[in-house]
């Protein structure tokens, strides 16, 4: 009988960065084993250079596509090995050939994905210029999986212990961002709520919908009517299709009374209405989570940290939880 354990994929990101040490350090935790399969999809000689510097005895097992990804031990590293770097490249620094392999790494986890054979991403941190040196020019993740799966509505959902929410918009100017605030988009990024939580295993998921003036515009007290123009419309037809969603509501309020459970997500209209209240709750808990695309993809909420690359010293509680998280959304088998 197959295992219900979901297959998750960890792509190693830069290597010149922490992601080599990270991994090694989140995959000595037996929880892992015990509720999914992870392997790392990168270069076999930096896990086990990793290792090294973290003084840490462990078998980096290389795997290949036609073996099984389900047979991983607790105690050794499964790794579908590209073995692209070369064994000296130096920790910390900017390169072409480190921004190359994390693009091949990521474009392997997708094929992958596409092909069935993993549950879902779980991706440590790329650096920017070094992919853009290596001849792929994205301005990160989110880019890249989207265009290689073909996918065109998505979102950014940070997810903690206590508060998942997913954005609207993000990284724009807060005038634009209300501009960009429609109907459509905003029924749609309901819609990638319901389902991605729905596919997770929880039934009729409580979305909750945040305003974006305060006390959601108090009947038209605060505002010009963006809530009755921009979100009232989207939320009526998505109840109309019966997803148990709430809203507009006042933002000061809502993310108190989503952590404390009576929702499972809230729609944040813009990027600081979503992030503020997850990074109060720490940054070590925050998650950056894909939606939209036709799998999950988790990430650490940090980056490639060169000043402490190859020092064994990075935190790898946020690779942690985004394990956790991607092994708790994978869909139910």
């Amino acid at each position: 009988m197959m295992s219900k354990k979901p297959i998750v994929g960890i792509t190693m990101g830069d290597a010149a960065g922490v992601g080599p040490e990270i991994i090694v350090k989140s995959l000595q935790k037996q929880e892992i084993y015990e509720n999914a399969h992870p392997f790392v999809i990168g270069d076999a000689k930096m896990l086990e250079r990793a290792a090294k510097v973290l003084d840490k005895e462990i078998t980096i097992k290389r795997v290949n596509e036609a073996e099984s990804f389900e047979d991983t031990t607790f105690g050794e590293i499964a790794c579908y090995d590209l073995d692209i770097l070369s064994e000296d490249l130096p920790f910390g620094q900017v390169s072409p050939e480190a921004g190359h392999a994390a693009f091949e790494y990521l474009k392997t986890a997708i094929e992958l994905a596409n092909a069935g054979r993993i549950d879902a991403i779980c991706t440590a941190p790329l650096n920017k210029e070094a992919l853009h040196k290596g001849g792929h020019v994205y301005p990160g993740h989110t880019e890249i999986l989207a265009e290689l799966t073909g996918t065109k509505d998505f979102s950014m959902m940070l997810s903690s212990p206590k508060l998942k929410v997913i954005h609207v918009t993000t990284h724009v100017g807060l005038i634009d961002a209300i501009n960009m605030i429609e109907p459509e988009r905003v029924y749609h990024v309901i819609r990638l709520a319901h389902e991605t939580l729905s596919n997770s295993g929880i039934k009729e998921p409580k979305i909750a919908v945040c305003g974006i003036n305060p006390h959601a515009g108090e009947n038209g007290l605060f505002g010009y009517g963006e809530e009755e123009e921009k979100i009232i419309p989207a939320i009526e037809r998505a109840t109309g299709e019966g997803i148990n969603v709430e809203g507009p509501l006042p933002a000061d309020t809502l993310f108190f009374r989503a952590q404390r459970g009576d929702f499972d997500i809230v729609v944040a209209m813009y990027h600081d209405q979503g992030h503020g209240p997850i990074k109060v709750l720490g940054l070590e808990a925050g998650v950056n989570i894909t939606v939209g695309l036709p799998i999950i993809r988790t990430s650490v909420d940090h980056g490639t940290a060169f000043d402490i690359a190859g020092t064994g010293i990075a935190d790898d509680q946020s690779l942690l939880e985004a394990l956790r998280q991607a092994i708790e959304l994978a869909p139910e088998k």
